[in-house]
């Protein structure tokens, strides 16, 4: 167990770092219309990659969750025991607030920093799109859901061995292109949690709803994904 959970730990602190830190970092590197600025795409393209790199990486030690959700989504399917989900979550949360503050120690190192956002994800005045708390609700437990439907299918019994990272890390992206605007996109409670308490925002009074709203998708995910392959049993 030692060894699966030194892989969710490290597994979701490079979600975090290379996801968040492109945000952080890198989306308006050298201010407005430079085009060393990554902007939406580079970001979602980030968190894509990083999701992809560590499943083919340390993947076949842990199963690569790196996120709370796609280890309650796992369980939903009876896929993953009851009895490993508090560890998993444990390690993926400490591997979030650890990334987070690596970060915050980077970033801070330049003269006039400010955290503002710092990455983090929100609803209302928090929301990149200044949406309400009903759209971002709804857009975090449908692109949950979405994401557990395909990570689920990909690595069911049936589809091709050795491809399923490269459909997860591919449907993320799309999953914040999507959703950038309203939520900044969690879809993860890890990574939510890893950069809230750094912003200087309200962000950690919103936490909650970016841990509600991907489990709700993704258990529902686990339980349609049971049924929709029970004949592969």
């Amino acid at each position: 167990m030692g060894k699966k959970l030194g892989a969710e730990f490290f597994g979701t602190f490079w979600l975090v770092l290379g996801g968040c830190g492109s945000a952080v970092l890198a989306a308006k590197f050298g201010g407005d219309g430079n085009p060393l600025g990554i902007g939406l795409v580079g970001v979602s393209l980030a968190f894509g990659l990083t999701v992809l790199t560590m499943a083919y990486a340390v993947g076949h030690i842990s199963g690569g969750h790196f996120n709370p959700a796609v280890s309650f989504g796992l369980w939903a399917a009876g896929r993953f025991p009851a009895k490993d989900l508090v560890p998993y979550i444990v390690a993926q949360v400490v591997g979030g607030l650890a990334a987070g503050f690596v970060l915050f120690q980077i970033a801070s190192g330049t003269a006039g920093f400010q955290a503002g956002g710092f990455a983090s994800n929100g609803f209302g005045e928090l929301s990149p799109g200044g949406y309400s708390m009903h759209a971002a609700l709804i857009t975090e437990i449908l692109m949950t859901f979405i994401f557990l439907t395909v990570i689920l299918g990909v690595t069911s019994k049936r589809a091709p061995a050795g491809f399923a990272p490269i459909a997860i890390g591919l449907c993320l992206t799309v999953i914040h292109l999507v959703s950038i605007p309203v939520t900044n996109t969690s879809v993860n409670p890890a990574r939510s949690t890893g950069v809230a308490f750094f912003a200087d925002t309200a962000a950690a009074a919103q936490l909650w709803l970016f841990w509600l709203a991907p489990i709700v998708g993704a258990i529902a995910a686990g339980f349609y994904a049971r049924w929709l392959q029970s004949d592969e049993d």
